[in-house]
């Protein structure tokens, strides 16, 4: 099975080259090789991978540059999804695409299931739903993967930047009531090797094609996941300046940003649990692994 990887740079694209690799050949493509903002781009690479499946790993991710840059994030996330999906069909190619918990409201404190109704609360998220729809309409086989709260030892992402910030700084506010569960740029892409291997050895007729939701078990808040960190951070010894007890909560409404965030980014991901048999381990255990990954030293 050859496999065509775009975003090879993002954080779930880096883990994807690792976990997809004794699938089969990876053609792993970075903004230069497919710029998903242009379709003639799109199309070259596609047709010079000549791909059995599409990965598609690339994406806007600036959630508050979107609410100014709307029509770059809808490019992206959105139109390039019809161009994708179009290539897809006429090769004969399924799609495995990332989407968002920010396609839904945020609202509540039930997890969302993939049959709720989407309700976007900021221009990211409506884009990301745009995709989805888009990949959708193209007649494509699909998986949409809708997950939240992702990080890695590498990119930007909350994670290193509680790192640094609590070695910087004295005291820090972070946000104690927005809910979801952290989830691992390495889960997502072990688990979509996993889908893939089971594609291979079951044949199409098994796959459960649609969307489906991805996270890691259990949940907390910002504040909670914060607080994960800072606790690894002290344990393995790390120089923080960052005082005891300092690491205050605070609502949402104390840390105005231009895009709304979702104060429930809760997903439901027993449809995927149960279709391919698989256990989603706690979001503890994610974050321990990257932790460990930038605490400890070489020797």
């Amino acid at each position: 099975m050859k496999l065509l990887l775009t975003g090879a740079n993002g954080q779930v694209g880096f883990e994807l080259q690792r976990a997809l690799a004794p699938l089969g050949p990876v053609v792993a493509l970075d903004r230069a090789g497919c710029n998903l903002a242009d379709a003639d781009s799109i199309r070259a690479a596609i047709d010079a991978a000549a791909p059995d499946v599409i990965v598609n790993a690339a994406a806007w991710t600036a959630v508050d540059k979107a609410e100014t840059e709307r029509e770059a994030a809808f490019a992206i996330n959105a139109t390039a999804l019809q161009i994708i999906g179009e290539a897809a069909v006429q090769r004969g190619a399924p799609v495995i695409h990332y989407s968002t918990d920010y396609v839904f409201a945020g609202d509540g404190t039930r997890a969302w299931r993939e049959d709720d109704a989407i309700a976007p609360c900021n221009a990211y998220g409506a884009s990301k739903a745009a995709g989805e729809q888009a990949l959708r309409d193209s007649g494509a086989r699909h998986l949409i993967l809708r997950t939240s709260w992702v990080y890695a030892a590498h990119g930007s992402n909350f994670l290193r930047s509680i790192l640094r910030l609590a070695a910087q700084r004295q005291a820090l506010d972070v946000v104690a009531d927005q809910w979801g569960a952290p989830t691992s740029a390495a889960l997502i892409a072990d688990v979509t090797a996993q889908m893939l291997a089971f594609y291979c050895h079951r044949g199409d007729a098994a796959m459960p094609w649609g969307t489906l939701h991805l996270a890691a078990a259990g949940e907390t808040n910002w504040h909670g996941f914060a607080s994960h960190i800072v606790d690894a951070a002290r344990r393995a010894g790390a120089p923080l300046h960052l005082a005891e007890g300092a690491l205050r909560p605070i609502p949402g409404s104390a840390w105005p940003s231009p895009a709304q965030r979702p104060a429930n980014s809760r997903l439901d991901t027993t449809r995927l649990r149960d279709a391919f048999g698989l256990v989603l381990p706690a979001w503890q255990r994610g974050a321990d692994h990257v932790l460990t990954q930038l605490l400890t030293k070489a020797p």
